[in-house]
């Protein structure tokens, strides 16, 4: 009695290249449970998102969560249990993205696959889901299919219209992937899993690489006049730009991916064979409409609209709510994303968000703000 209890702070976790980040100048913030760089001194998220616009720039991801599914049959039957993608029709060395689905057909997390051969998927999920989505994946395929968590690797994205002409260098089989692809391939005696994806509307990589190899490897990446590290800062603005929800902001556990603007997720063999998690749900919706629905925002004006502001109708009915908003440094202005009644969905409504007591009118608008540079078939 008397003692009075003491509250810590949890330590924050730190990726294999942390050491790197603090030698670069990386300024850390706390982000998903892990000291992160937010930005990078003598450059700032302004000019670390423009230069990956125009350049290659280097991030670090290896907070995400890498697994494998594998079984003795196809894991792909088991994960299309809680996935609404085609996971059974995905071909070697193609990626899908999908939506990790609850039994009311919330989103529990946003996630890529890759199917590596019949009986192999490599799968990435959110940081900050990580750890629940995998028990999640375990609980729900049974045991006849086998998750494992890759907590040896780390995980960097180099994207920009000069990524390709960097990869090749270092790996000349890089320049022949297509969009949404991915190889392993060996490099300097270590396996590395490289795909040609993103999450910044570039065209670029993502590199699973051993964790004792990433510091190694990045620093070779760095070496290369075109390439910069780039921040959680300028990689929020670049994903925005590009129209790419943020799970946990844009996505959430209540909302349905025909709610959410993501009913392309779903192949037409999964529309018509159902067998999901919240499937009756997700396909009312999709045949009779929703409420509600994700859109794009354009606010006049140069001032960022927030996560969080309200927004009106011209009658002053409250119809939505902002779930990402900031400036686009590429578009030179503000750009957002929100849900709104689906009444008021269509492009060219013009809608007020309420910032401190003041309307700022900004109109629904086609997502993404900036034309992607993916290099597809």
């Amino acid at each position: 009695m008397g003692n009075s209890a003491q509250q810590t702070t949890p330590q924050l976790l730190k990726t294999p290249l942390w050491s790197l980040h603090h030698e670069t100048g990386g300024k850390m913030v706390a982000f998903a449970g892990y000291d992160m760089p937010v930005q990078y001194e003598g450059m700032g998220v302004l000019k670390e998102h423009l230069h990956t616009r125009s350049a290659a720039g280097l991030f670090d991801v290896s907070h995400m969560g890498q697994a494998l599914l594998t079984g003795s049959t196809d894991p792909a039957i088991a994960l299309e249990k809680i996935v609404p993608g085609d996971m059974i029709g995905l071909e070697p060395w193609k990626i899908r993205y999908t939506v990790l689905l609850n039994d009311d057909g919330g989103i529990l997390d946003d996630l890529m696959v890759t199917r590596w051969d019949d009986k192999t998927l490599f799968l990435i999920v959110n940081a900050a889901c990580k750890d629940k989505d995998f028990a999640y994946i375990q609980k729900k395929i049974g045991t006849a299919v086998k998750l494992r968590y890759l907590g040896d690797r780390a995980l960097l994205a180099l994207q920009g219209p000069k990524a390709e002409e960097v990869m090749t260098r270092l790996l000349p089989l890089a320049s022949a992937m297509k969009f949404m692809t991915a190889t392993k391939v060996n490099y300097d005696g270590h396996e590395l899993y490289l795909s040609r994806s993103g999450y910044t509307g570039e065209d670029g990589y993502e590199i699973s690489v051993p964790a004792d190899f990433a510091e190694s490897f990045a620093t070779t990446l760095l070496s290369h006049d075109e390439v910069k590290w780039i921040g959680l800062g300028a990689r929020d603005s670049l994903r925005l730009e590009a129209g790419l929800c943020l799970y946990g902001h844009d996505l959430d556990e209540h909302t349905t991916p025909i709610e959410a603007s993501l009913k392309w997720v779903i192949q037409k063999r999964r529309r018509e064979e159902k067998g999901f998690c919240g499937a009756e749900k997700i396909l009312g919706q999709m045949k009779n409409g929703t409420t509600r629905l994700r859109v794009g925002l354009q606010p006049e004006g140069k001032a960022p609209v927030r996560e969080g502001t309200e927004l009106f109708s011209p009658a002053g009915q409250k119809v939505g709510v902002v779930t990402s908003g900031g400036f686009g440094p590429s578009v030179d202005g503000p750009v957002a994303m929100g849900y709104v009644e689906t009444a008021f969905a269509a492009v060219g409504t013009r809608l007020n968000a309420m910032l401190r007591g003041t309307a700022r009118p900004c109109e629904v608008v086609l997502l993404p703000f900036i034309k992607p540079n993916y290099k597809r078939d």
